[in-house]
C-alpha cells in the first residue's frame, strides 16, 4: 500500500537523528541476544509479566477490562471466560500465545491476518475472519453521539481485500530488498491502520501484527516487556502520531516521520525497561527495592499496589507497600485515594521526564506518556457506525 509503495519509499530520506535512532535499536538487539543466552530463567520472569501485561493493556486501551487478578488467571491458568470482556481477553491471549510459539512459521499474508482476526474474536459471536462489510470512518464525537469532525476515511469496504493482498505484497517485497525492518515493520502497521480492514478489532490486530513482524526481525523486546503497556502510557502522543501521519496517506501524500519517530520511541524505552530489568533481576541484595523503585518511576499515569506488583514478578505485596511508604516519606509519591483500590501518583521531578518521540530527549530518557484522549481515534476499533465508541 501507501508507505511500502517502492515509489515512496525511494523518495524518503532519513536525518541523522533518524539513523542515531536506528543504529541505537540496532545495538540494543545485540545486547538483548546476550542477555537471552546468559540469563534465561531471569527472562523467564519477565516473560510471564509481559504475557499478562500485554494482554491487559492492549484490552484496556479499548475500553475492555477485568480484574488483574482474572486477567492473570484467564492467560496463565487458561480459566474459562465468564463474561464478554473476559471472552475478548481470553482472544487476545490465544492470538498472542500463537505469536510467541510459532512466529518463525507464520507468513504475512491475508490469509493469516484473517486467522489472526478469528482467533482475537473466536469466543464471541461475531464475524472473526472477515473483512469489513460496510465503508467505516474515524471521527470525533459530542458527549450525545453527534458527529464533530471527520479524522479519516478508511480504505471502502469493496477495495479492502485488494487493499491488504497490496499491502502483503509490497512488505515482502521490501523484505526481499533487505530494506532495514526497524523501516518497513512500522510502515507496515500505518498502513492496516489506514485501511483499517475489519468491523472490530482493528487496535489489538495492529498491536498483534507489530509484534508478529518485529519477532521476525529478531528485535524480540516484546516478549519480555510489553510493548502494548508503553502504547496505553503513551496514548495521547501514539494518536497524535497517527494522525499527523495518515494525513494524505490515500494520496501518497503523507509525512511517516512523526509515526516513524513514535515507533523507534516506544521500542527505545522498551529496551531500556528490559536491560534495567535484567540488571536488577541480576543484582542480588537490594534487587527487590531497586525493581519497585524502578517500576513506579515508569509510570506516568496514577497506578495501583498490584499494577507495581505485575511489573515486578516474585516481590510480595508487603515488600511493595514498604518500598511505596518509604518513597511516600521520601517525597517521591502521594496516594489519591485509601484503601483496597488505592491508587498512588508520581510527584513531578521524581524521575527522569518522559519521551513522545525517538531521540527527542538525551539518550536513555523514556517517553512522555500523557493521558488517553476522549475521542474515537485512527486505530479505534470499531466502525465508527456503530454506539461502542473506539472499539
Amino acid at each position: 500500500m501507501r508507505s511500502l509503495n517502492p515509489a515512496y519509499l525511494h523518495r524518503l530520506t532519513y536525518s541523522s537523528r533518524q539513523l542515531r535512532s536506528i543504529q541505537r535499536l540496532g545495538q540494543a538487539r545485540g545486547r538483548q541476544e546476550l542477555f537471552v543466552a546468559q540469563a534465561p530463567e531471569q527472562l523467564e520472569v519477565l516473560r510471564q509479566a509481559a504475557i499478562v501485561a500485554s494482554t491487559e493493556s492492549s484490552n484496556r486501551i479499548e475500553g475492555i477490562t477485568a480484574a488483574s487478578k482474572r486477567v492473570a488467571a484467564i492467560v496463565l491458568e487458561n480459566a474459562t471466560p465468564q463474561n464478554r470482556s473476559e471472552q475478548e481477553i481470553a482472544g487476545y491471549r490465544d492470538a498472542l500465545a500463537l505469536i510467541h510459539e510459532s512466529h518463525a512459521h507464520i507468513p504475512f499474508s491475508p490469509n493469516v491476518i484473517l486467522q489472526l482476526h478469528r482467533m482475537l474474536l473466536r469466543y464471541l459471536p461475531s464475524d472473526g475472519g472477515r473483512w469489513k462489510p460496510t465503508d467505516n470512518e474515524i471521527v470525533d464525537r459530542a458527549a450525545d453521539g453527534e458527529v464533530l469532525r471527520v479524522r479519516f476515511r478508511a480504505v471502502p469496504a469493496v477495495a479492502t481485500p485488494s487493499a491488504v493482498a497490496e499491502l502483503a505484497d509490497n512488505y515482502q517485497r521490501a523484505r526481499e530488498q533487505d530494506l532495514d525492518p526497524l523501516i518497513i515493520v512500522p510502515f507496515a502497521i500505518l498502513d492496516f491502520l489506514c485501511i483499517h480492514p475489519f468491523h472490530d478489532g482493528n487496535g489489538r490486530m495492529a498491536r498483534l501484527l507489530t509484534l508478529l513482524l518485529l519477532y521476525q526481525a529478531g528485535y524480540q523486546v516484546g516478549r519480555y516487556i510489553s510493548l502494548e503497556r508503553i502504547v496505553e502510557e503513551s496514548k495521547e502522543t501514539y494518536y497524535e502520531a497517527l494522525e499527523r501521519s495518515s494525513a494524505g496517506w490515500h494520496e501518497s501524500g503523507h509525512d511517516v516521520t512523526p509515526w516513524l519517530e513514535y515507533f523507534w520511541g516506544m521500542l527505545l524505552r522498551a529496551y531500556d525497561e528490559f536491560e534495567q530489568r535484567v540488571e536488577t533481576l541480576l543484582s542480588g541484595r537490594g534487587a527487590k527495592t531497586l525493581a519497585i523503585r524502578r517500576a513506579v518511576e515508569r509510570r506516568m499515569a496514577p497506578f495501583s499496589i498490584a499494577d507495581i506488583e505485575t511489573d515486578c514478578p516474585g516481590v510480595s505485596r508487603d515488600m511493595v507497600r514498604h518500598v511505596l511508604r518509604k518513597m511516600r516519606l521520601d517525597g517521591a509519591i502521594a496516594p489519591l485515594s485509601m484503601g483496597r483500590s488505592a491508587k498512588w501518583v508520581r510527584l513531578e521531578g521524581s524521575a527522569d521526564e518522559a519521551l513522545g518521540v525517538a531521540d527527542r530527549a538525551p539518550d536513555g530518557a523514556s517517553p512522555r506518556l500523557p493521558g488517553a484522549p476522549d475521542h474515537d481515534e485512527l486505530d479505534g476499533e470499531t466502525d465508527s457506525t456503530t454506539n461502542r465508541g473506539g472499539r
